[in-house]
């Protein structure tokens, strides 16, 4: 949670550390892809902090940008979720986090991502996932799971167990393959 001036700096220089540059007015004018996730994630961090200091008024424009670009952008990130340095690859395809999730620092995320329950009603798992993970495309997670630290999930995973630091998982439903070499 994001409560003062100097997290928030310190989230938007995590995050945009990870982008490498600002986008220019080019990347606008071209609709890059990842110019619209820098404003998404920019976004979020504002709605974030808003959300805690009780400006309505900007709480309320900040929300406003938010929902338009989670619809128009396939992602459904609720604010509190990413650590500071969190990278979002590509859009396209629906990215979903639910509320009670817990994300760590330099986490990237590729698209197909679903983090949410394994039925319809909502529940109270919790999602902790932890630092340097690498979650690959169409991930999904699902019920009261703890992912260590730099853990690499494989593409199309589906994660119902407790996973490990530094483990290498993969298949459905989701196992270690083997560790990585910690030096």
């Amino acid at each position: 949670m994001i409560r003062t001036k100097d997290e928030l700096k310190f989230y938007f220089k995590a995050d945009f550390n990870r982008f490498g540059k600002r986008p220019s007015i080019k990347d606008w004018i071209l609709k890059n892809e990842w110019a619209y996730i820098y404003k998404y994630q920019k976004i979020l961090r504002y709605l974030e902090y808003y959300e805690n200091n009780r400006n309505k008024i900007l709480f309320y424009f900040y929300f406003i940008r938010y929902k338009r670009l989670c619809f128009n952008l396939g992602l459904d990130i609720k604010t509190g979720n990413l650590g500071p340095g969190a990278r979002i690859m590509h859009i396209g395809s629906l990215i979903r986090i639910k509320k009670r999730c817990k994300i760590g620092k330099n986490c990237t995320i590729l698209p197909g991502v679903v983090i949410g329950n394994k039925y319809l009603e909502e529940n109270n798992d919790f999602v902790t996932i932890g630092d340097n993970c690498y979650l690959g495309l169409g991930v999904k997670i699902f019920g009261n799971i703890t992912i260590g630290n730099n853990v690499t999930i494989g593409a199309n995973s589906v994660v119902t167990k407790n996973i490990p630091d530094n483990a290498i998982v993969g298949g459905v439903p989701a196992k270690v393959i083997r560790f990585k070499n910690v030096e």
